[in-house]
């Protein structure tokens, strides 16, 4: 009887010679999983680090594309070169994405000569105003050789600050302040009426400077018309949000002028009598108008042990300033930043303790000026010393103007 054998059939597919195929298709699969990952991934990357940004170079606005997380990033890929003393906002460290808008100002020498003495400044200003700004000086202040809205140029800019001239004339003396460069304009601006033959004590030309004393010898007066001077008067105004001993003039003091007609009695070509006739006020003096202050700020002033206060305390005690001087120290800066290293004012530029405008102004005291109070405190205490002699000082500026 015979047997009837049936060979097995292979599954198409599930075999192949005897070897298994279902592991190579699977691996291939598996390795074009990982290849469509990748390009996902890489394009997500793409699409994070790729920004396109406004960037506004010096006041002329330009399209940067670049691969960055930071603004400095960004610059870089779009070729924008930034330097230490540059003005950037947001600051090269901040974040970025797309869209956004970046202001970049280079900095520049700028030649000043302030009241005839010469110095050169970096700058991230664009114009002359910008520029007195960033010198501490403000309208109302200071006389330019420029209009404020000019560009800056390379000539040197000619700065003349508020000064006091002390006028001898017509017996009495006569305290004005004026903003003029010379003598003359000075004269003009305290309202003193030169007459023909009038002598001076120095030049019409010569430099008013801060101070100077000008004696005014009145000339013969052959006709039948004289004017004087007449003195203006000085109204003091008590300020409680001043500190006591500050005195601020916030309406500037002019003379006026007296004009008088005489009826001559001359005899044989001499004149022997004279007669008023008429004698009248042609022009009205303006009271001058000062703010004294009343106000008194603690002499405790008390700051904890290794903060930026302390340290701010120990370098100002090192420049002879007491402990009354550091509690204007403490308030003034308080307001400007809370004494942070980082405090940064995106609307202007001013950055850190003492709100340096530009921030890269102290890189004049050391290149760590975006992190270090040291440098910071060194370079706001350097300006008080120079603009405004002390801290209290700043501080009776910053109350009266709201900025120092």
């Amino acid at each position: 009887m015979s047997t009837a054998h049936r060979t097995p059939q292979r599954r198409g597919g599930a075999r192949d010679g005897g070897r298994r195929v279902a592991p190579r298709r699977a691996g291939a699969r598996l390795a074009q999983g990982l290849v469509v990952a990748l390009v996902v991934g890489a394009t997500s990357a793409f699409a994070v680090l790729h920004k396109e940004v406004t960037v506004d170079v010096d006041g002329q606005l330009v399209q940067v594309e670049g691969f960055g997380r930071t603004v400095g990033q960004v610059l870089a890929a779009g070729g924008v070169e930034v330097g230490e003393r540059d003005l950037v906002a947001p600051g090269t460290g901040e974040a970025v994405t797309k869209g956004d808008q970046i202001v970049v100002r280079h900095a520049r020498q700028l030649q000043v000569e302030v009241d005839g003495e010469p110095e050169t400044v970096w700058t991230t200003a664009l114009t002359v105003g910008e520029a007195v700004e960033a010198l501490g000086l403000r309208d109302g202040e200071v006389r330019l050789s420029a209009s404020r809205s000019s560009s800056l140029g390379r000539g040197t800019l000619h700065v003349s600050t508020q000064k006091t001239i002390h006028l001898v004339v017509d017996g009495q003396v006569i305290d004005g302040v004026s903003t003029a460069t010379t003598v003359r304009d000075a004269l003009r601006d305290i309202g003193l009426v030169l007459n023909e033959g009038d002598q001076l004590s120095v030049p019409l030309d010569a430099a008013a400077v801060d101070g100077l004393a000008v004696l005014v010898t009145r000339g013969q007066n052959g006709g039948e018309v004289v004017t004087e001077a007449l003195p203006f008067e000085t109204q003091e105004i008590e300020d409680d949000d001043l500190i006591k001993g500050t005195r601020i003039i916030t309406q500037a003091g002019r003379a006026g002028v007296r004009t008088t007609t005489y009826d001559l009695e001359v005899v044989g070509g001499v004149v022997v009598g004279r007669t008023v006739v008429t004698s009248i006020i042609t022009t009205a003096p303006v009271t001058q108008i000062v703010k004294v202050g009343t106000s008194q700020l603690p002499t405790n002033a008390k700051v904890s042990p290794g903060s930026a206060q302390a340290l701010g305390k120990e370098m100002a005690a090192a420049r002879g300033w007491g402990d009354d001087q550091f509690a204007c120290l403490l308030t003034l800066w308080n307001h400007e930043s809370g004494w942070r290293v980082d405090a940064h004012n995106k609307s202007s530029g001013a950055y850190g303790i003492p709100q340096a405008l530009p921030g890269s102004k102290m890189a004049s005291v050391a290149s760590d000026w975006r992190t270090n109070p040291a440098t910071q405190i060194t370079w706001g205490l350097n300006y008080i010393k120079g603009r405004y002699k002390t801290p209290c000082g700043a501080w009776a500026h910053f109350t009266a103007k709201h900025w120092y």
